[in-house]
Parts: C-alpha cells; structure tokens; sequence
C-alpha cells in the first residue's frame, strides 16, 4: 500500500493499477476516497496506468484537524502522490471537487499535465452557479436517513438506483471523523479558480450532465468560456453521477479525448 508525503507530512494513500498506456490520475468528488472511482476504473485501466489518491481525511490517508484542507492544498497533495509515483506528466480526469482541485494543477503546473477533463464542476463562486437553496435544505435536514435518500436522488436518476441497490461510494466515505467532512465542505465551498482558468493550456473537456441540479450545469459553459480553446460536451439525462450511470457514453467520450494526446511517462524530479 504506497503512501506519498504532503509537503505538511500527511501521509497520502494512493495506488496504481492498468496496462502500460500513458498515466491518468483520476480525482474524486468532495468527502470520498479512491472509491468513487469503483465502478469505471477497470475500464480505464484498461487503457491507462490509472492513478487514484485519498484526499487527507477519507481513505487510508492521513486526517489531521488543522487548516490543511483546501482545493489548491489537495493539488498539491496530488502532486506530492505523482512524484512518489515517479511520474512526471500525466492526464488528469477531475469531477465534483476533483475537478476544482484538478483546475489549480492544470493552470499552476502546466509541465506536469497532458490531457484534461473537468467533470460536473465548477469555477466556484464568486463566478460559478451555486446549488439552489431547496437543495441545500434539502441536505442540511437533521434526517440523515431523508438527507441520504436526496443526495442519492442528486447522483442518480430513480431508474438507475431501481436497478443498482448498491452500495454507492460516490455518496461519500463513511470512515471520515466529522472534522474532516466539515474541513473538506469548506473546502470546496471556498473554492474560486476563475482568475486562474484562464491560464490553463492543456487541451481541455468539460462534461456535465444535463439534469444535474448538485452542481447546476450552467456551470459548464462557464468553465468551457473561461478555459482557451476548451471543448465541452453535456450527457443527455445525467445527473451529478453522470461518469457511473451513463458510463457507457461518458468513458469512450473520456478516455478517446484523452488518447487523442498521449503523454509519455517521465520520471519526477522530485521521485
């Protein structure tokens, strides 16, 4: 089990699996481990060294309680995990809050990134389009039960969760201790790269959902606008989990936009 070490100490729980093919790191949403890649890493395993990481505070990794917790901390958390891998340019496929953090290592490290794709994600506000107060009553609701059931319904449409009874890691790690659900909340929550964005050079793909109400699609064109030369496509009927539910359409879009750029694996300087 390989840990790499933040430039705070924290010790960061990573793992590498797949075929010799160009190295892609794969970032999870908001309060979930490597996990929320469960149901679509072979696929891309097959056609990528894939690399998934805890964020300090779910997984294996390390959870202090201090003010650590931030999206241009966890990049560079992502960063310290490519230079333990000995990996020195890789893909990055950020979604949720992986795609913010994905977003400060593409427009401040731009040597170490090949191909992008920012997924059902955000510039963060000021500029971005925030979720609607109905939904975030929705789940600040004392029920934890009522506020699971309406963060599934935000993920996956009703015939999705009919058909798959679970479990759903992409609804977050159950392990965190409430400290860092909450440094990790406020982390996303302060998130604002819209000066940075447009200082991205990588070839970039935004993909959203069309229905996806926990990070409103609006927010899509905003990124697309921002980023040069950025593509955007949107899933027909997604909602925020759009990259498991319509994996069918969603990885072949990914990963062929992805090897239209291969990068070769080169050691870190700093591995």
């Amino acid at each position: 089990m390989p840990f790499a070490t933040a430039p705070d100490g924290t010790a960061l729980h990573y793992e590498v699996h797949g075929t010799d093919g160009p190295p892609l790191l794969l970032l999870s949403g908001q309060s979930n481990s490597h996990r929320w890649w469960d149901a679509v890493r072979a696929d891309f395993a097959a056609r990528f060294t894939t690399v998934v990481m805890d964020y300090r505070g779910t997984g294996a990794s390390d959870r202090p309680d201090t003010d650590s917790y931030s999206t241009p901390g966890f990049a560079a958390d992502a960063l310290a995990v490519l230079d333990h891998a000995g990996i020195g340019r890789a893909h990055v496929y950020g979604t949720s809050m992986g795609g913010r953090v994905a977003q400060w290592l593409a427009a401040g490290h731009p040597e170490r990134i090949g191909r992008l794709v920012l997924g059902c994600t955000s510039p963060g506000a000021p500029h971005g389009v925030e979720r609607g107060p109905e939904v975030r009553r929705a789940l600040a609701q004392p029920d934890a039960e009522a506020a699971r059931r309406v963060l599934l319904d935000l993920m996956y449409t009703p015939a999705y969760t009919a058909a798959h009874p679970g479990p759903f890691p992409t609804l977050g790690d159950p392990s965190m201790p409430p400290h860092a659900r909450r440094r990790h909340l406020r982390a996303s929550a302060a998130h604002d790269a819209w000066e940075a964005l447009p200082r991205i050079t990588a070839p970039t793909l935004v993909v959203h959902g069309t229905d996806d109400r926990f990070n409103p699609t609006a927010n899509a064109p905003l990124l697309a606008g921002r980023i040069p030369g950025a593509r955007l496509r949107l899933i027909p009927g997604a909602r925020h989990a759009y990259f498991e539910e319509f994996a069918s359409a969603a990885t072949p879009l990914v990963a062929d936009f992805l090897r239209d750029g291969e990068v070769v694996a080169t050691a870190s300087a700093h591995a």
